[in-house]
């Protein structure tokens, strides 16, 4: 038998377009124009000047550049917009009491006495807008709803929901209102269309047993979203006053890089006392003292069980929010105690845990232990950018396909990393890639120099290389070119790069006959060579890479 309960209603306060609205507040001058953040090549959020002009979220950059060349590009930075976002979470709190961070942009409180004090809902909700205005210079939406879920989306429609009323509001809304951020919904929502149900009230009306039999724990969860309840049972667990943990630190802390480095071994302290017990967290209380005694605190409220990495993540946000923030409002010294309290936690069933705390047994060994420990004490000493690994993602170049990850961060490939990308060198890549890349020329046999045509192709066989100045070397072997037009859509010219595959040799016929690779005093050398060719300049190569 389930549980039903009325979920507790809940203002949310919805600032669109935060990403976008942050990263141009964040640019050193101003930007009255189209703007767009993009993470992996697509668009994450962009202004209403961007939808205007065809941009949606999604879309790849270079079709958004396409329709709006005017169009100004940031990349998504998440830090950024937790940081900025603090001011409008302040100005919330100065009104309501009990402010949950849901994500950078969206803030959830209780209605609660604030009702009561403002005299009713409307009222509450006029003076959130016009205080957010005030004080963070930034507009908002609120919506009032019972549950978190129902109440983030009349936000996002500027609506007041009668209590009572959330199954109606949401009944005639698509069904891919489930896939919120960080909810990692896209995959059900997906299925759930394909078999027809195409709102939320579709989806309601089928039996509870009949879709947690079908979909499992997600259905479940999106389900009781559906019927405008709570994602989880009402009931909690109280968490025990030892699962606090409590830091001090001696000298206090001032800087960002040093609060984030310090984040990571807390939070994982923090996510194992809460194993032990077989619990996990879903509200995180992240509460600071300065050492001039000023009292700091957050709640950041979660849609699925924090991991280490997900509490690691909320602290180092609230320090970008604190240590940050404008004058008048940044703490007057540094941080010397943390606390960090679990303030709603669940079941540990509800985070599946891995066997290993590596995450796998071929993870998990005596030497990457030691490895890991040497990797800690080195940003230890040089800071936690002072240490990364590599992570493949999408490109053309061997360059543009690695991504450099901070020792202890999630090495997970963005979306669309394996995409078709047309005009990506064949398999195998350089093993070496050169920063900055040396000049090259490529001749002809008739010491013509070798270019690409409008047809994308050699306007000759390269038959000698010159790598910086040195001495000419035969070409035995060559591959391509592979072509990229870039800013093919730009007023001011295409610019075209071409990548080509190349085998060298020098040895004693090196000046007559070519003979074979692999004769005796023959020294081999294989590189990749880039050709690029930009509106204004002349056409240059450079070898980007070499193979071993």
């Amino acid at each position: 038998m389930s549980i039903r309960s009325a979920p507790a209603r809940r203002v949310v306060v919805w600032c669109p377009d935060w990403p976008v609205v942050a990263a141009c507040a964040s640019s050193q001058g101003a930007v009255p124009g189209p703007a767009a953040v993009f993470a992996a090549n697509r668009v994450v959020s962009c202004s209403p000047a961007a939808r205007t002009a065809g941009i949606t979220r999604g879309m790849r950059r270079r079709e958004a550049q396409a329709r709006c060349p005017e169009l100004a590009v940031f990349a998504a930075d998440e830090d950024r917009d937790a940081r900025l976002f603090e001011s409008v979470a302040g100005a919330v709190e100065e009104l309501v009491v009990g402010v949950e961070v849901v994500r950078p942009g969206l803030v959830a409180v209780p209605v609660g006495g604030a009702t009561a004090y403002f005299g009713g809902e409307l009222p509450l909700a006029e003076q959130l807008i016009d205080h957010v205005a005030v004080r963070a210079g930034v507009e908002c939406q609120i919506g009032i709803a019972d549950g978190l879920f129902a109440a983030t989306l009349a936000a996002r429609r500027g609506a007041v929901v009668e209590p009572g009323g959330t199954p109606e509001f949401l009944a005639p809304l698509s069904i891919t209102e489930l896939d919120q951020p960080d909810a990692n919904r896209a995959e059900l929502v997906g299925l759930l269309h394909r078999l027809g149900l195409r709102t939320l009230g579709a989806f309601a009306e089928l039996a509870e047993r009949e879709v947690t039999d079908r979909f499992g724990r997600a259905g479940l969860v999106a389900h009781r979203l559906a019927r405008g309840q709570d994602e989880r049972p009402p009931f909690r667990r109280t968490p025990p006053p030892e699962l606090e943990l409590v830091e001090s630190f001696e000298p206090a802390l001032d800087r960002v890089d040093t609060a984030a480095f310090t984040a990571r071994t807390l939070a994982a302290r923090f996510h194992a006392g809460l194993a032990s017990r077989g619990l996990a967290c879903t509200r995180l209380g992240i509460y600071a003292t300065t050492e001039n005694g000023e009292e700091l605190g957050r709640v950041w409220r979660c849609a699925e069980p924090l991991t280490a990495d997900g509490v690691a993540d909320r602290v180092r946000w609230q320090f970008e929010g604190w240590l940050r923030a404008g004058r008048g409002t940044r703490p007057t010294a540094g941080v010397n105690l943390l606390r960090l309290v679990p303030e709603e936690v669940v079941e540990g069933e509800s985070l599946q845990l891995g066997l290993w705390p590596g995450g796998g047994a071929a993870e998990h060994t005596p030497e990457s232990d030691r490895a890991g420990r040497a990797l800690v004490h080195v940003q230890g000493l040089l800071g936690p950018e002072g240490v990364c690994t590599a992570v493949l993602e999408g490109g053309r170049g061997p360059g543009e396909r690695v991504r450099l990850v901070p020792w202890g961060e999630r090495r997970v490939p963005a979306a669309g990393h394996d995409a078709p990308w047309p005009g990506r060198i064949p398999a195998p890549s350089p093993t070496v890639v050169h920063d900055p890349a040396p000049p090259a020329v490529v001749t002809a046999v008739d010491g013509a120099e070798v270019g690409v045509t409008a047809r994308n192709e050699a306007t000759a066989a390269p038959s000698w290389v010159t790598v910086a100045d040195g001495r000419p070397r035969r070409v035995v072997g060559w591959a391509g070119p592979w072509v990229v037009q870039a800013r093919w859509w730009a007023p001011d010219g295409v610019g075209t790069h071409a990548r080509l595959q190349v085998v060298l040799a020098d040895g004693p016929d090196e000046a007559g006959d070519a003979g074979d690779v692999g004769d005796a005093g023959d020294v081999v050398d294989a590189l990749l060579l880039r050709w690029s060719a930009e509106p204004g300049r002349s056409p240059v190569w450079t070898v980007e890479g070499t193979y071993d």
